[in-house]
Formats: structure tokens, sequence, C-alpha cells
């Protein structure tokens, strides 16, 4: 591993694991670029290291924005080494219940706002040769559960997004992870989470007890954000970093246990997979 001072452009840094990320690497001597949504956050950040906390007022689902604000950010910090796409939310609501509108909302922050992001600084990395990029996924983005099927699906699409990306730019020098928490204390399953109407009564049965836990257990989480961020750094410092990495020790468990029934599932279909070839 090595030890040397980055400059790192943070999304959503105003709370929960974004701001987590930020304290860390400030703490570890980093100059931070973190971008906030209101200005009275933007004064807030900058005092956590005046001179190295850098405050960048800009809504990563306005993607017209995007790359002023990152030059905007380099101006002010200089080269951008690490990107940490971490600004999102999650969406409770049953498919049947919930918009396209929720949906498009959902990709908007999860999706879309990443891959402008990436795109906006993968010229600076490329013509530098190094870079390192971390797109804050979720266990949701392998594993599912019921009533947050956007979420999932937009975690499972900034999954896929990064694997394929890191193959892309791997021989530029630039790293790409998909980190992928657990269950966190943050405010993900309370205010910040959108919860569309439950409005079908044939539903009740499956989402009103997951509802209802979720909103129990919000501040309860067993996952530390100050641990999740200093498993970034160490993530960062890494020459070999994984292509995913998983936080907590509930999402090592739910993974496991998806693993093994893909592959109970793929041995009991393995004669009708292999079955559609030519003879």
């Amino acid at each position: 591993m090595t030890d040397i001072r980055r400059t790192f452009l943070i999304t959503g840094v105003s709370s929960g694991l974004g701001r987590a990320f930020a304290e860390a690497a400030l703490g570890g001597g980093h100059a931070v670029v973190g971008t906030v949504r209101r200005a009275e956050a933007a004064a807030s950040f900058e005092a956590l290291a005046p001179g190295r906390a850098h405050a960048l007022e800009l809504d990563v689902t306005d993607f017209a924005a995007i790359p002023g604000g990152v030059a905007e950010a380099e101006r002010r910090a200089g080269p951008i080494d690490v990107l940490v796409n971490n600004a999102g939310y999650g969406h409770e609501g049953v498919l049947e219940e919930s918009s396209i509108d929720d949906l498009r909302r959902q990709f908007d922050a999860n999706v879309f706002g990443p891959v402008a992001m990436i795109q906006a600084v993968l010229p600076g990395m490329r013509a530098r040769r190094r870079g390192r990029i971390v797109n804050v996924t979720s266990m949701g983005g392998f594993i599912t559960m019921p009533g947050i099927g956007f979420y999932c699906g937009s975690k499972f699409a900034l999954e896929g997004i990064s694997e394929a990306l890191g193959k892309e730019v791997a021989g530029f020098g630039i790293r790409v992870t998909a980190l992928a928490p657990g269950q966190f204390r943050t405010d993900w399953a309370g205010r910040s989470m959108d919860r569309t109407p439950r409005s079908i009564p044939d539903y009740d049965a499956v989402m009103d007890p997951i509802r209802a836990a979720r909103q129990a257990k919000s501040g309860n989480q067993p996952g530390d954000p100050a641990k999740a961020a200093q498993a970034l750094l160490t993530l960062i410092q890494s020459e070999d970093p994984p292509a995913r990495l998983f936080l907590g020790e509930d999402a090592l468990g739910l993974v496991a246990q998806k693993l093994d029934a893909m592959r109970t599932e793929l041995a009991a279909w393995d004669a009708v997979s292999r079955s559609t070839g030519f003879a």
C-alpha cells in the first residue's frame, strides 16, 4: 500500500456515509471537494478543514451543470485523484404501486448522475494515467428485497457499469471499485427515503411488515459509518483494489446466501441451459 496525499471529489457530503467519507479523508490529510445542495451546508462543510475542505454546490441530477462543477472543483483544489460517487437515495414502494416518474428519479440520482460525474473526471484521469473511481452501490446491488425494486435496479445498474468501466480504463492506470454497504447507521431508511403511499391491499401481507421493520430499525443499523470511511481509505491506498467490496457482516451473509442459491438453481436447470445450442 502507498500513503500519499490525494484530492477527493465526494458527492453528497452533507450527511450519512458521504459526510463520514469526507471527514475521514480530511483526517488523513487529504483535500476534499464535497458536493452539497444548499449554501448553509457548504459553510458547515468547509469549516471542517479550512483550506482543504472545498464545498461545491451541485445537484448530481443536474447533468448539464456537472462538467462545469468538476472544472470548478479542479480549479479550486487541483486535479481530482479520487472520485467517490456517494450521492443518492432509496425509494421504497411496491412496483405496481410506484410510478415511472418514481423510477426515473431513482435512476437519475443513483445511475445517471454518477455516470455524468465519471464522464467529467475521466479525461483528466486518463491524461494523467492514474485515478480512482469508487461508486457507492449497496448490498441491494446484488441481493434484493421486496419493496425496494427500483432502488435495487438502480444499484444493479451501477454495479454493472462499474465492473465494465473498470475493464475499459485499467490500461490507463485508473481503478474502479463498486463499494457495496449493508445497513449503516445513517438516514437512508429514515428522512432520506422516498416512500410511495400504499394503495393495493393485496400487497399488505408482504409490504406492511417490511416497511414497519425498516422504519423501526432506522437509527439502529449495525454498521458504523466511521468504520466504513476507514475501509474506503484502505481501499484507496491499495495498489490492487477489488472490483467490488462489500461492507458489513449483514452484506456478506446475504450475499453468501444468494451465491449458494444461485449455484443450486444453476445445477437444477443445467440440462435446460445446455439444451439450447445447435446439435
